[in-house]
């Protein structure tokens, strides 16, 4: 095929920065001398920031404010993309390859805008996208296709012309199910991997092969 738009997951799939999310409880603990449970990361991957507030406080007796602690752990992950993540090797060379090749690109992402601009700022990528669609904005997760629709209508692009870039297994089959062509990326968080590779239309081990890449998408 050759594609109109690109659409790209940001965490996990185009930056290296699922770990600031995997280790942020640990990390916070360790930090004020608090030594973390051994399934603290897989408890809070489905819990608000508020509610991981409390569970700090109720079973780790952390004598500090909700807000507070909601404030700091902000503050932890603002200063991870401001300042540490980086893009995936080979990605950037990629994305540049496609907007070469006429693909216009986007990011469909859960992460909070300010912070997915303040890491593509950073790297010197931020005008390689046309726009940037958080759920938050769409007022729809993942589970949803409706990020992925705005994104692809901001390009002129229609599903059977739109590729989308995920890392995540749940979300990668959200947009094919929806009727666009996914390409999985593959990220050492994501414990679905050989599901992950059989669902998409292409799967990418390895990102530094911009032209072998080209070439798989352009035989889909």
């Amino acid at each position: 095929m050759r594609p109109r738009a690109a659409i790209f997951d940001f965490d996990g799939t185009l930056f290296d920065s699922m770990a600031v999310w995997e280790t942020l409880g640990e990390d916070f603990l360790c930090a004020r001398g608090i030594r973390p449970k051994p399934d603290l990361a897989e408890r809070l991957k489905v819990l608000s920031l508020r509610e991981a507030a409390a569970l700090f406080q109720q079973e780790y007796g952390l004598q500090l404010p909700a807000e507070t602690i909601m404030d700091q752990l902000d503050g932890m992950i603002e200063q991870a993309y401001r300042e540490e993540v980086l893009p995936k090797p080979g990605m950037e060379a990629l994305v540049r390859r496609l907007k070469e090749s006429g693909t216009g690109c986007a990011i469909a992402t859960a992460t909070d805008r300010y912070l997915i601009e303040a890491a593509l700022e950073r790297c010197g990528m931020r005008a390689l996208f046309s726009g940037i669609f958080t759920c938050g904005e769409a007022g729809a997760g993942k589970d949803s296709p409706l990020v992925y629709r705005r994104a692809a209508e901001s390009l002129k692009a229609d599903r059977e012309s739109t590729l989308i870039f995920e890392d995540a297994f749940h979300a990668a089959q959200t947009a094919k199910q929806d009727g666009f062509c996914t390409i999985g990326v593959y990220d050492a968080f994501e414990e679905r991997q050989e599901e992950l590779e059989s669902l998409c239309d292409g799967y990418l081990k390895d990102l530094r092969g911009t032209e072998q890449i080209m070439k798989m998408i352009a035989e889909l």
